[in-house]
């Protein structure tokens, strides 16, 4: 009911759950609330919920579904009612039409550069160049930027984040030429910051011109050619766990598969 899915969305808060892990949860259920269309629920539903599921999602897509649902049956004590995730052997190469490679990311940088789209060219640089998440550019702050070192929180933890010399110069740059003085770099006209949805946009628009496949360009894979690009020279994966920010050094070994190529 819609009473069960509101408590058990205040349960995801005062477990401190990030915002966007809320979101997502409350979707995913409201979702598996829509394939019941008022139906009991039974082990056999789920299931056959997954079977649905697997027709239209990749495995990883699924298993994170799945694991909302799951979520919501534990918090109502309906354990009985909980099912597998799917197996899913790791990966030894990423596909090569997914992953963006150095030669694509600087031609987006100079595409951007060409449009006069300072803004973007730094958004681009600042996440490859220290592998942060596309959410976490808020407290690429003046105050920041400043002492060379950003403090990022999410997920409920905290970390350090280094901005190299380079960018650091850039970025005060920027924001001295557009009267930043304090708070948030990246932000829009009415000085609110620039969403995920706004980034997402803009760098789609520098593909064609680019000449870069429009499905390798979004702001996570910037984040993933820095995990492999610190990893091809440092060969640290409990660092690299470290500096993105994962708890599990098996989410590390995702964002550094290699290509066929490589």
């Amino acid at each position: 009911t819609a009473e069960m899915i509101a408590e058990f969305k205040e349960h995801l808060i005062f477990e401190e759950r990030s915002e966007a892990t809320v979101e997502k949860y409350i979707r995913d259920v409201k979702a598996f609330a829509v394939y019941l269309s008022g139906a009991e629920i039974t082990k056999e539903t789920v299931i056959n919920y997954k079977k649905r599921l697997q027709e239209s999602y990749a495995v990883r897509s699924v298993n994170s579904m799945l694991a909302s649902i799951n979520s919501l049956f534990a918090f109502l004590s309906w354990h009985e009612l909980k099912v597998k995730s799917i197996k899913l052997q790791q990966q030894i190469y990423c596909p090569e039409e997914k992953e963006l490679t150095k030669v694509e990311y600087t031609r987006l940088c100079k595409t951007a550069e060409k449009k006069h789209n300072e803004r973007l060219t730094l958004i681009l640089q600042t996440i490859c160049g220290s592998g942060i998440r596309v959410s976490e550019l808020q407290h690429i702050t003046v105050e920041a930027v400043r002492q060379g070192e950003a403090t990022v929180s999410c997920k409920a933890k905290t970390r350090s984040v280094f901005i190299m010399k380079e960018l650091q110069k850039k970025l005060l740059r920027y924001a001295q030429s557009h009267g930043i003085k304090t708070g948030c770099i990246f932000i829009t006209r009415t000085g609110r910051p620039i969403s995920r949805t706004n980034i997402w946009r803009e760098m789609k628009a520098l593909c064609n011109e680019a000449g870069v496949n429009p499905q390798k360009v979004f702001p996570h894979n910037l984040r993933h050619l820095f995990a492999r690009v610190f990893y091809g020279i440092e060969k640290d994966i409990a660092k690299l766990a470290d500096i993105l920010g994962h708890s599990s050094i098996n989410t590390t070994r995702i964002y550094i598969i290699s290509t066929g190529t490589e």
